[in-house]
């Protein structure tokens, strides 16, 4: 990749909203540039025989099967509700 420019760097700020002095776009150019020329070093490996991954470590789910199984009956669950009408519970309007 060639040198990124000033105006790429202004360019880039503008899009991010980011007011950037004359000083700081001198310094985001060197050290934007710094950062491409070593991500560019990551060419120079041999990757042949590496396989691709998603994610450096190894991933599992730990939760439980969802397994269909006797739940609580609806009457029981009424059972201690303050106020409860056609077998659901009642509660207070939050809306006018």
């Amino acid at each position: 990749m060639s040198e990124i420019s000033k105006e790429q760097v202004k360019h880039v700020a503008h899009l991010a909203r980011l007011a950037l002095s004359d000083e700081e776009v001198e310094k985001m150019t060197k050290q934007l540039g710094d950062i491409i020329t070593y991500a560019e070093l990551l060419n120079e490996l041999d990757t042949d025989n590496v396989e691709p991954t998603t994610h450096v470590l190894e991933l599992k789910n730990v939760m439980r099967k969802d397994e269909p199984r006797e739940w609580i009956k609806s009457e029981d669950a009424l059972k201690n509700a303050p106020d409860k009408k056609d077998g659901q519970f009642r509660v207070p309007s939050i809306l006018e």
